[in-house]
């Protein structure tokens, strides 16, 4: 026996909904609680399943670890495991965020290789490399991340691709060397800026977050703090694509509008009217079918690979032809595959597709591939005829506290069902 969503098309989304912490944060920020003996607590936090998982990982590594709500509090010992091989560690790829706090707490690490999204490689050479300039040694051993150094320096870091996960580790590990390590080209998202406010409030020295150059000056220890997690801007974005693939009129709370900016100019573009309102809120209201629009996946604050598949769904409906790039992650089109059994007219072309949009979709099983796509599929049964059934939703239970109470709080008619899947 096994889960999935029915989804009853033609709801239009109308209500407000409130966006908890951000997955892509918590996670490392629960890392982060590595670095300094003692209790560190987070507030704010997304009650999803990689948040126990990753729980599972701190515990293995020696530490207490309590989840009571959006709350996760965190006890550090002084004396920490550095080999991290939990069976959870295969099965989120944050777990590898841990090898840059145990670099730099312990001075060794043993990593396993971790597991996550099937949405395409996700080599570790730049976060090895990273470390490896900070002066550890770092191979890949028996399936696991080996690293260990005498001592950690400072070090001129520059970096192939603005990684988020290499950008994260490095200045984990950099927060507790000896002298200023300098990232450039480093990843400017709003959760790399999270961090670094977590490590301030810590008592490290970071210069630059947000911009493509981090100064990172080390500090002999930290101190462990208590931090609220920045609101989701990819489940916010969500709920924007939500609003204007139904026809609808959604209040977003609990998120920075302008980490939107992008995706909100793209949803104008496309046809909605889109207020910012006081206290982390925007308005999305979509009053006539969509317009197409183009979309290029790029680093932040370009339009982010997260939210490709909301974009395919977008444009599957759409008054036109679309054009999506995907530029990061090779096997996030295999979505599409499950956007044709639903009627999409979308061909690919190496990393472009070319969706041509449809009056309507229409309902059949579908089987999500990671969390986007999962949710992505959603939303294209709420725009399709009859009731679509969306199967393998544990991905989407990584990434979305309560989706479909929230859905059926603005209006839809989606429920999770028990029962044995027939694929054909």
């Amino acid at each position: 026996m096994t889960e999935h969503f029915q989804v009853h098309g033609g709801a239009r989304l109308a209500g407000a909904v409130d966006v908890v912490g951000a997955k892509n944060s918590v996670l490392k920020l629960m890392a982060a609680a590595l670095l300094a003996e003692g209790t560190t607590t987070l507030t704010n936090c997304p009650e999803i399943l990689d948040v126990p998982l990753m729980g599972e990982v701190l515990r293995s590594l020696g530490c207490e670890v309590t989840i009571e709500a959006d709350t996760v509090t965190i006890t550090t010992p002084a004396d920490l495991n550095h080999h991290a091989d939990s069976a959870s560690m295969g099965k989120l790829r944050a777990s590898v965020c841990v090898l840059g706090p145990l670099v730099g707490r312990c001075r060794r690490a043993v990593v396993a290789l971790p597991g996550g999204d099937a949405i395409g490689s996700r080599p570790l050479d730049m976060h090895q490399n990273g470390l490896r300039q900070l002066g550890a040694h770092s191979e890949i051993e028996h399936g696991c991340v080996v690293a260990e150094a005498e001592g950690l320096h400072g070090a001129q870091i520059w970096l192939d691709f603005p990684s988020v996960g290499a950008t994260e580790n490095i200045l984990m590990a950099a927060v507790l060397a000896d002298g200023t390590t300098v990232i450039d080209n480093a990843a400017r998202e709003p959760e790399i800026v999270d961090l670094c406010t977590m490590l301030l409030q810590m008592g490290g020295k970071i210069e630059g977050a947000g911009t493509s150059t981090l100064t990172v000056h080390g500090v002999d220890a930290l101190q462990p703090t208590e931090h609220r997690v920045i609101g989701d801007r990819i489940v916010g974005a969500t709920w924007a694509f939500a609003a204007a693939m139904t026809r609808g009129d959604v209040t977003v709370r609990g998120v920075d509008p302008h980490h939107l900016d992008l995706v909100l100019e793209k949803l104008r573009t496309a046809g909605a009217d889109v207020t910012i309102l006081e206290g982390n809120a925007f308005r999305v209201v979509q009053r006539d079918r969509p317009t197409a629009v183009d979309f290029v996946t790029l680093p932040y604050p370009g339009f982010a690979t997260d939210l490709q598949p909301f974009a395919i769904a977008l444009t599957s409906i759409a008054d036109g032809t679309s054009m999506i790039t995907e530029n990061l992650f090779e096997a996030r089109f295999r979505f599409i595959e499950e956007m044709i059994r639903i009627g999409a007219d979308a061909r690919t072309d190496g990393h472009h597709a070319v969706v041509r949009g449809v009056a309507r979709l229409s309902s059949a099983p579908v089987w999500a591939s990671d969390i986007r796509a999962g949710v992505g599929l959603v939303l294209a049964g709420l725009c399709a005829d009859g009731v679509t059934e969306v199967w393998d939703v544990f991905h989407i239970d990584r990434g979305y506290p309560g989706l479909v109470e929230n859905l059926v709080n603005l209006g839809a008619d989606v429920r999770r069902v028990a029962a044995a899947p027939e694929r054909s």
